[in-house]
């Protein structure tokens, strides 16, 4: 979303986006921490219906992912917002597994929960900044040579495929 992003808006467009990612996934991880994934546990329908939302949700953004190179539909189409991307991060079922999977791996019952889970955080907004920084960088470098209405039309329709293909292990999961 980032590269996209950042071929098709700029960089100062991208920033909301940036910061969204990069604040809420670990605003989402330090409430999953801090007793959220105690309510999955305990209904873990609420699990799928989060996970069913993220999916429609990914496949909307891949549909503007892919309207976003159409030059004549690009001036109604517009970077996520700060919110609306902070937002993404409760509903994408890929930063979900990532949550649940590092309080797992990374956290002891011996030691203080709160501080383990506050410092997981402070690690994940540490390292999302410089890789999403990366991504919207690599998107910026291909502005030039995705100048061309045809060729931009042909990465952003490449870059929605993508997005849809990476939920096919969420979704396989959810119909078993």
């Amino acid at each position: 979303m980032l590269m996209s992003s950042g071929v098709n808006f700029g960089f100062r467009r991208s920033v909301p986006l940036l910061l969204g990612v990069c604040i809420g996934f670990p605003a989402m991880f330090l409430a999953v921490g801090f007793g959220l994934g105690t309510v999955f546990q305990q209904s873990p329908r609420l699990h799928e219906i989060i996970s069913v939302v993220g999916i429609s949700y990914l496949l909307y953004l891949a549909w503007r992912i892919a309207r976003s190179g159409e030059p004549e539909k690009a001036r109604n189409i517009k970077p996520l917002t700060f919110l609306q991307s902070a937002a993404f991060q409760w509903v994408n079922p890929k930063a979900w597994v990532m949550a649940t999977g590092a309080i797992a791996a990374f956290t002891t019952s011996d030691g203080d929960i709160y501080a383990q889970v506050i410092n997981i955080a402070m690690i994940f907004v540490t390292a999302s900044i410089p890789s999403a920084l990366t991504w919207l960088f690599f998107g910026l470098g291909l502005q030039n040579l995705l100048s061309d209405p045809v060729r931009l039309r042909q990465f952003n329709y490449l870059m929605a495929a993508l997005l849809v293909l990476s939920m096919l292990p969420v979704i396989l999961d959810l119909l078993q």
